[in-house]
């Protein structure tokens, strides 16, 4: 799948329009994360939108260290001690991570998605999980999900943001896409993004309630990783639309963008850990004027509730 694909020094460089000593000098100053396969060295493209994300940003954030995700899923539990897992794929918890280390709690970053971040809480391999996930019976975000993903555990949901979520289109629009019903056109190809993002539970969501199967769009197998590499894909040409959130487009040229829908975007704690020094220390973060100031330089999100307990489920 493409969010597995490995890059190359000289893929990276292509991808940020720098040489191959600038991305060497990257990984020396510890601004991108990489692995070795031998002598190789080697980036997974959730590497390449976690810097591009963190520089587009005014302050150049600190390296975040990361976990993965969907192993922690597969294999028990994190080592245990001071260091507790953000799930997510937001920059806005790569900026929280980098506030928390000021106050010594050494939190990693896991880069998944909103189903699987409450999945990862719900089995203790997180201690701070985030969605955006869409369900058009009770008309609401994440607090079903958080019910069904989570039985028997008590949960305290807190919001970051509101975004708003549409398509991503060729400049001008070319293909004429405004709402959901035009991604069943024949001359439209799309991409998709992966099961269990925020996204991609919007779309299949929505095309549940037109009485359409969404295996009937074309593309609609097509799984891309994160919205930026949807959002560029598009923007080259090669497909006509893609879903995911406005501020990607803001940061990309030959894109327009088509709002469809705005979502709430949530940190999930469990109830049973809240008043612990680490969680509380998060949330006092996200409740400051400092960190509400410093979030003002990323455009495309709304942050009137952030830091309010939305619900305890």
């Amino acid at each position: 799948m493409e969010q597995n694909k490995a890059l190359s020094v000289l893929d990276v460089a292509k991808i940020l329009h720098v040489s191959k000593n600038t991305v060497y000098e990257m990984i020396r100053r510890g601004e991108i994360n990489s692995y070795r396969v031998g002598r190789k060295i080697r980036f997974t493209q959730e590497d390449v939108d976690s810097y591009i994300a963190r520089s587009r940003h005014e302050k150049q954030l600190a390296p975040v260290r990361t976990v993965s995700g969907r192993s922690s899923l597969l294999t028990g539990r994190l080592p245990q001690g001071r260091e507790f897992v953000l799930s997510g794929q937001d920059v806005i918890l790569d900026i929280l991570s980098n506030y928390l280390r000021q106050y010594n709690i050494q939190a990693l970053r896991a880069y998944v998605g909103s189903f699987e971040s409450i999945l990862a809480l719900y089995q203790d391999n997180v201690q701070a999980a985030t969605a955006h996930l869409w369900d058009s019976t009770d008309d609401c975000y994440n607090i079903p999900y958080v019910r069904r993903l989570m039985p028997g555990t008590h949960a305290v949901i807190i919001n970051l943001s509101y975004r708003m979520q549409g398509f991503y289109v060729g400049k001008g629009n070319p293909k004429h896409i405004w709402e959901w019903k035009d991604l069943m056109r024949e001359d439209v190809r799309m991409l998709n993004r992966r099961k269990g993002s925020g996204s991609r539970i919007l779309l299949d969501e929505k095309m549940m309630s037109l009485g359409i199967s969404p295996r009937k769009l074309r593309g609609y197998e097509d799984e891309i990783g994160s919205h930026l590499t949807l959002a560029q894909k598009v923007a080259e040409g090669q497909a006509d639309v893609g879903l995911g959130t406005e501020r990607v487009t803001r940061q990309m040229d030959g894109l327009d963008f088509v709002p469809v829908q705005e979502e709430r975007y949530d940190l999930i704690l469990k109830k049973e850990c809240f008043y612990e020094p680490e969680i509380q220390t998060m949330v006092d973060i996200l409740r400051s004027a400092e960190f509400a100031e410093e979030l003002k330089g990323i455009s495309g999100n709304d942050y009137r509730d952030l830091g309010k307990i939305m619900a305890e489920v």
